[in-house]
């Protein structure tokens, strides 16, 4: 049989893709550790499919979106540039018009589309995996595909019609106040909103809570969170405690993974103890729930910022200001509520897609295992959908399982360059994109090094502040466990599953990010220092090492070496 390319027709090619951009960055935030040959298929088509989709909607100025390539596992990616000034200025006519509703009725036109995708979601939940025929199963892969289009049609408009308000925000700042959204008053004035990722969190801790008032924290106290249910369900309050959070788990919490870019993993709807190790965190720091207090002394403080900044505004300037400052606002609390209701939620219910039919698949013996159906293409899946009992795919699966596990090994260069094309040229190009995406969530503000603080790392300014301790290296979900009260956490980056440890730390250094990306906003909504893009923290910092960082000047010392 013919070994197809795992994205056929979006492969990374060195001499044709170069020729067409000179730069094409890693998205590892997304895609390290590698994908699987399915969910890479899904990604590098949709996501490019809906950053092209949201620019063209708007009429982005600068940009047309981004394409999108598939090697080894990793996505990359490239801006799409929009060349000559006549057409920028076409489309910034274009544009101002385009916007209006994200000025006009934001909630409105977001709880529409959140209404639109909840019911897709519905509709995919309610075929029964065990009952519904094969055909009927493949209908719903189907449907499941273009739900994924949908979402990231939906995902790319929202995101660009939050994220160019605020770049456009801050360059007002910069004008008129002379400060960039790296500055702590910018910070205030972006902090003190609630999101439904948020909302799903505090109600892990009220079941924390719960669970500790009705005396069943003893029952788990000594076990690991995979054993958590087993014990609670040997006791009588255990079990009603299982059957209510049950309930919590399947209408509000559980259509989400622990690896928000992959469907590899299970949700936690099929495994609770996901949720249970972030109930255990919560145990552990006992108390109320941290960020209900700092948002209350977050949102005062905002009002306060807002109320001084636009006292230094000139009366003429001071409406458009105020416009562009509401909607800046709201590019925080999107950043982090759409990873719950579109990425997170769209992933687990493909995942179920996927699963019913890798089942059958399996049972019909056209795979060895359920999971083999992540390492088939959704072509693959069409040919053998119907009679799976008819078609041997196992060489197939097993070829793209010993590339996958190579993909690990070997690892993705960040980058991807044309030759005398150099890391500045690709810095300079992004930049001049003026893509909010890029800007604000990818790259981020550069950092500049200041050999009179002696500091050994440069950043920048997530969310302000200073702390000193013991710094935490971590690289996966699986190790937020290690996560000590009062460490300073060291990661790449992080993500939506990561959040309740930031009750429990002091301070952030990620190695890459911007002001809108998850550690700067989390990072603000509790009170606590993050420095971002100091590239190199994950590989100079150890665990256990002391450290002081101070997010308001960038920087990171090593106390002890």
């Amino acid at each position: 049989m013919k070994m197809y390319d795992c994205v056929p027709g979006l492969e990374f090619d060195d001499k044709d893709d170069l020729e067409q951009s000179p730069a094409w960055f890693l998205d590892g935030t997304h895609s390290v550790p590698p994908w699987t040959p399915m969910f890479g298929w899904f990604w590098v088509n949709f996501c490019r499919h809906g950053m092209q989709y949201g620019a063209e909607t708007l009429h982005l100025p600068t940009t047309k979106g981004w394409d999108w390539r598939f090697r080894n596992g990793g996505g990359y990616l490239t801006i799409l540039l929009v060349d000559s000034d006549e057409e920028k200025r076409e489309r910034e006519a274009k544009f101002r018009q385009a916007i209006r509703p994200f000025l006009e009725d934001y909630d409105g036109l977001w709880s529409g589309f959140v209404n639109e995708m909840l019911g897709r979601y519905e509709k995919i939940k309610t075929v029964d995996g065990e009952g519904a025929s094969n055909i009927e199963l493949l209908a719903n892969f189907e449907y499941g595909i273009d739900t994924c289009r949908r979402m990231w049609e939906i995902h790319m408009y929202m995101m660009y019609g939050t994220y160019m308000p605020y770049v456009l925000f801050e360059q007002l700042c910069k004008h008129l106040l002379g400060i960039d959204d790296t500055h702590p008053d910018f910070h205030r004035l972006m902090s003190g909103f609630d999101n439904e990722s948020f909302r799903v969190d505090r109600g892990l801790w009220e079941y924390s809570k719960k669970l500790r008032d009705m005396g069943l924290d003893v029952l788990v106290a000594n076990a690991r969170p995979t054993e958590w249910e087993g014990k609670l369900q040997s006791d009588e309050k255990g079990r009603d405690f299982l059957k209510e959070f049950r309930v919590f788990i399947d209408t509000k919490a559980g259509w989400r993974m622990e690896r928000m870019a992959e469907i590899n993993v299970p949700t936690w709807s099929e495994d609770l103890s996901q949720a249970f190790d972030k109930m255990a965190i919560y145990l552990k720091t006992g108390g109320e729930f941290d960020l209900d207090g700092k948002r209350q002394r977050l949102e005062q403080e905002r009002k306060e910022a807002e109320k001084e900044v636009l006292g230094r505004i000139s009366p003429e300037q001071r409406g458009w200001f105020s416009v562009l400052l509401k909607i800046a606002q709201n590019s925080s609390r999107f950043s982090e509520e759409h990873d719950h209701y579109l990425d997170l939620y769209t992933h687990a219910v493909l995942r179920k897609t996927c699963v019913d039919l890798g089942k059958r698949f399996a049972q019909g013996g056209a795979i060895a295992k359920t999971d083999d159906i992540f390492f088939l293409m959704p072509d693959e899946v069409r040919r053998a959908g119907i009679n799976p009992g008819k078609f041997n795919l196992k060489g197939v699966v097993a070829r793209r399982r010993a590339e996958w596990a190579e993909w690990d090994k070997a690892g993705n260069p960040p980058i991807i360059l044309k030759k005398d094309f150099g890391l500045a040229d690709a810095m300079e190009f992004m930049v001049k994109s003026l893509d909010p995406i890029a800007l604000k969530v990818v790259v981020g503000k550069l950092p500049e090094a200041r050999p009179e603080l002696k500091a050994d790392l440069y950043g920048t300014c997530g969310s302000p502040g200073m702390a000193e301790g013991p710094a935490r290296l971590i690289f996966k979900e699986e190790d937020l466990a290690a996560v000590q009260e009062g460490d300073i956490l060291v990661s790449v980056s992080t993500s939506p599953a990561w959040t309740p440890i930031f009750g429990m730390i002091k301070g952030v250094v990620v190695d890459r990010g911007g002001s809108l990306s998850h550690a700067a906003i989390v990072g603000r909504e509790y009170g606590i220092p993050v420095v971002m893009n100091v590239f190199e923290g994950t590989t100079k910092i150890r665990s256990g090492q002391r450290i002081r960082i101070d997010a308001n000047l960038g920087t990171v010392f090593i106390l002890d070496k």
